[in-house]
């Protein structure tokens, strides 16, 4: 989603101009590809698919609506698998319209949970749920910090449920590096994402994600804490940006490669 002005192919290719050989990829792309060739395209290239974004929106109080997302998470899974990744990224849903019941919208994240982890376990997907910074807490994700999504998550075993760990939505927070130790202590620390954090943010909030290095967070403090848990897997750069995806995709992508050595050192 950093470049998604790219094509699948083109970014592909990209990819490959770069010597970059991980991919994190969002399902609406791909859907429009075609999961089956994008599957196709990224092992051709030897490219590894490190998660698929994203499961969720589990806090729906209509039985139909649970049902219809429990059954599009189902297949989010079946996606994942054909793809080659064994992470599912979770955004869990914010207020059902008129509820300010922060507490029961977060019950029905743990019901979806006991249901979609055997399932999603059985195809050798794991389910990282993704805590959201709190100014999303009311239209996209009422998890909004590493402690919240860990209490989610410790209910199922850890090859089931973990967590994924983004400097944007957590940088804030003093507790954050008690909680990404405690997550790695229980092997549940699935994916880790980079973004900056610029102001000021743009109307509607979501596309406020900063290129690395633009911002606020010291993303070598953060890569220590996970590194210190004991996460060894890949780091994921995902921005969201209106200036970024108005640019040509490929100076796009070799600039976000450059800044992650700049400011990452891996």
């Amino acid at each position: 989603m950093t470049v998604k002005q790219l094509s699948m192919p083109e970014l592909v290719e990209e990819c490959g101009r770069l010597g970059i050989a991980n991919v994190g990829l969002w399902r609406e792309p791909v859907q429009s590809y075609g999961l089956e060739a994008t599957a196709k395209l990224v092992r051709d290239a030897g490219l590894t698919v490190t998660t698929l974004c994203r499961g969720g929106f589990f806090t729906a109080i209509d039985p139909a609506e649970r049902t219809k997302a429990l059954d599009d998470n189902r297949r989010a899974v079946d996606e994942a698998a054909t793809l080659g990744t064994d992470v599912l990224v979770l955004v869990s849903g914010g207020l059902p319209a008129g509820s300010r019941d922060l507490h029961g919208a977060r019950e029905r994240i743990a019901d979806a949970l006991g249901e979609l982890g055997p399932y999603a376990e059985s195809h050798g997907v794991k389910l990282a749920i993704e805590p959201l910074h709190p100014m999303y807490a009311a239209d996209r994700c009422v998890v909004s910090t590493l402690g919240q999504a860990l209490d989610l998550a410790e209910r199922f075993p850890p090859h089931q449920v973990g967590v994924t760990v983004d400097t944007y939505h957590i940088w804030w927070d003093d507790t954050a590096p008690s909680q990404i130790a405690r997550a790695g202590a229980g092997g549940r620390i699935h994916t880790f994402q980079l973004a900056d954090w610029t102001t000021p943010l743009p109307e509607g909030v979501l596309t406020g994600r900063g290129q690395i290095g633009d911002g606020a967070i010291d993303m070598r403090e953060w890569l220590g804490y996970v590194e210190a848990a004991g996460y060894r897997g890949a780091i994921e750069v995902e921005l969201f940006n209106d200036g970024l995806w108005a640019r040509d995709g490929r100076e796009v992508l070799a600039e976000t490669a450059a800044r992650f050595v700049e400011h990452v050192g891996a």
